[in-house]
């Protein structure tokens, strides 16, 4: 008889959510294989040693949601605080807030116009479009008109994927969010904020509340350890959250990704930036963004968020193309992406102890909620019925 009633591979959102579940609801044995020294995936934070001050070491992270059970789900582990998200932009050395607002468009054309007035303004500049857009700046012009988009998200877009806009494809964008108020708020989400004690802290609970049936093991490579292999080659259940195509030894090709390099500094100074996040919309600035951890946790007081602290910590954000050995952040998803993975899919159906999951084993950007959301629903209508039959 085996030892374990399931492995899963990958201590991020995804996996420790199935794991946390498959112990406290269904009394399973669990082991969580974790190929990175920490838990919680992309999402991890960690406390920096010189300033004291908590970094999400692979970009911000903000977590937001509308979903009452997701939100339920993460407050078993945390109180959140009560942070709202505010995103401003360099271009031409003027800062602008994000997402353009009504504060964004009078700044812009230093006007005055009323909600109404600045609506029938950017429906006029968006009207120069009038074919079926055939590239992204195009596209983005039939949006939110000529003026806006080039300043704001051409050349940003082009740096983020390191191509010219009007040689990108349309669909990469669907919508360019205009408020005709000034409510600069990033996200309109019901509920949002930070673990009060860091994701670091989060993550840790949730571990806690499941060790008594729960076998971890970080540094650990899924493919380089034979028991894992040999108990999934035996019919125990596998929740599997790294990249699908590279379980099926990329029989099918590789699936394309987008990645992302930050370069962090620690600044002789109290507040670089005055806000949590600036992005860069000029070209001129290689990054697209730069992060200043200080702002996400105003309300602590110690020596590091105080007002007379002389130090602080950046992360600036440089995009690019994902190579082998990089770590993926955002799939590209052309069509040849899709069929290829539609190929992984239908391959993974022939393996029913095998679950893919996440964000890399599903080839699809999820938000930190949808992760959650992904996951509570795949251990209720997947692996729930797989124990009961």
């Amino acid at each position: 008889m085996n030892q374990y009633d399931a492995i899963i591979v990958g201590a991020g959102i995804f996996g420790l959510t199935i794991a946390e579940r498959l112990v406290n609801c269904l009394n399973k044995k669990v082991l969580l294989i974790e190929k990175r020294p920490h838990i919680g995936g992309n999402c991890f934070s960690i406390i920096d040693p010189d300033t004291k001050i908590e970094c999400h070491k692979y970009g911000a992270h903000i977590f937001h949601t509308s979903n009452e059970e997701v939100w339920k789900y993460v407050n078993k582990f945390s109180e959140f605080t009560n942070y709202q998200h505010r995103v401003y932009t360099t271009h031409k050395g003027e800062v602008y807030p994000l997402p353009i607002n009504l504060g964004t468009i009078n700044q812009f054309f230093h006007a005055c116009y009323s909600p109404d007035e600045a609506k029938r303004l950017l429906q006029k500049q968006a009207s120069i479009i009038q074919a079926q857009p055939n590239n992204l700046k195009d596209k983005g012009i039939s949006l939110i008109g000529q003026p806006l988009f080039e300043a704001f998200f051409m050349n940003y877009t082009s740096k983020q994927w390191q191509t010219p806009a009007e040689q990108l494809p349309p669909q990469i964008i669907t919508r360019l969010p205009v408020r005709y108020n000034y409510n600069n708020r990033y996200f309109s989400d019901t509920y949002e904020g930070l673990p009060i004690s860091g994701y670091y802290i989060f993550f840790q609970k949730m571990l806690d509340s499941c060790k008594k049936n729960l076998t971890l093991k970080l540094n650990t490579d899924y493919f380089a350890d034979d028991e894992a292999k040999k108990l999934t080659n035996e019919g125990v259940l596998t929740i599997f959250t790294g990249p699908i195509d590279q379980f099926f030894k990329y029989k099918y090709g590789h699936l394309k990704w987008r990645t992302v390099e930050f370069k962090k500094a620690v600044i002789q100074t109290n507040d670089f930036q005055g806000c949590s996040v600036m992005n860069y919309a000029d070209l001129k600035q290689p990054y697209t963004r730069i992060i200043e951890f200080k702002h996400f946790h105003p309300e602590r007081n110690n020596d590091s968020y105080n007002p007379n602290s002389k130090k602080t910590i950046i992360f600036k954000e440089f995009s690019k193309t994902w190579q082998p050995g990089d770590e993926p952040y955002y799939p590209v998803r052309t069509q040849k992406d899709v069929t290829t993975y539609h190929k992984y899919q239908k391959e993974s159906a022939k393996h029913p102890n095998i679950i893919f999951g996440g964000r890399l084993g599903e080839y699809a950007y999820y938000d930190m909620d949808a992760t959650f959301a992904r996951a509570l629903q795949t251990f209720q209508n997947t692996v729930t019925p797989h124990f009961k039959n």
